[in-house]
């Protein structure tokens, strides 16, 4: 399918822009990024943008199953919209999921499902959504994790999986903007 990131912009414009305005601005800044760094990925550039697209799409009103985000997008994707495996792989497993996962009693069934070793273009992304603010606009990683911590708070569950998964995070960032300035 060459045409995965078109397909995937109309099925969270469906689900994320009317509900959830902020979210639907977020995504399509998550997937200028991945347009962004579409050149350094060759033939996978469009699976990135697609996943860009679609990354969040859990949180629409009516795809919430769990609450967990990664989990409910994944499996509408995989069960309603019959999505290619990999896109379904990096929704579930998008900026550290599965370390979530374990703070809500989910990673179980997200591993069962969608196994546990996260697929190729995470570590993208990841530099694609965490450079991303709310608004949709580029931001420093640094800046997205202490915008999300200071969102959520302390002692909410998605505070906690941030602060257990900002060094992976911020590593992840880094090493595309390295391959990013090898290839300018």
């Amino acid at each position: 399918m060459n045409n995965m990131a078109e397909w995937a912009q109309e099925i969270a414009r469906q689900h994320l822009e009317a509900p959830l305005p902020r979210r639907w601005a977020h995504t399509q800044g998550v997937a200028r990024q991945a347009r962004s760094i579409g050149p350094i990925l060759g033939d996978r550039a469009d699976l990135l943008e697609a996943a860009a697209w679609l990354h969040d799409v859990g949180y629409a009103p009516d795809l919430v199953v769990t609450g967990f985000h990664p989990l409910d997008g994944a499996r509408y994707l995989r069960d309603a919209s019959g999505a290619d495996d990999h896109l379904c792989r990096l929704v579930a497993h998008h900026s550290c999921a599965l370390v979530e996962a374990h703070e809500r009693g989910l990673a179980d069934e997200l591993i069962r499902e969608f196994g546990r070793t996260p697929p190729e273009l995470t570590e993208a992304l990841v530099y694609c959504d965490m450079t991303t603010s709310p608004h949709g606009e580029e931001l420093s990683v640094e800046e997205r994790l202490a915008e999300i911590l200071d969102r959520y708070g302390d002692g909410h569950v998605v505070s906690q999986a941030i602060t257990t998964s900002s060094p992976h995070l911020v590593d992840a960032v880094h090493r595309v903007q390295e391959e990013l300035s090898t290839r300018s």
